[in-house]
């Protein structure tokens, strides 16, 4: 799937559909807690293969039994249709 920058309606539109996410420093940002280590770090591995199968990747880190999560895509330098896709994934894991 080949990325498409999203206009500021656009990604409004899209940010509306996806609850506990916010635009953080031009990311689409979200922090996730998990009851303990091994909860995070088995969300972290299904949405690692699922942006493997995307060719999209986040960027986000992991301490204890939080996440958090900053999408975009840089070969566009903004937020794109796979940024919110991605996003729409890791809400399905929970």
């Amino acid at each position: 799937m080949k990325a498409e920058k999203l206009t500021e309606k656009q990604v409004a539109e899209e940010l509306a559909k996806l609850p506990g996410w916010t635009i953080k420093s031009g990311n689409l940002h979200r922090g996730f807690e998990f009851a303990d280590f091994n909860e995070a770090f088995g969300f972290m591995t299904r949405a690692a293969l699922i942006a493997e199968s995307m060719g999209h990747h986040p960027d986000w880190s992991n301490a204890w039994n939080k996440v958090v999560v900053n999408l975009s895509t840089h070969s566009i330098g903004g937020l794109s249709n796979l940024d919110f896709k991605l996003a729409a994934k890791m809400q399905e894991l929970l």
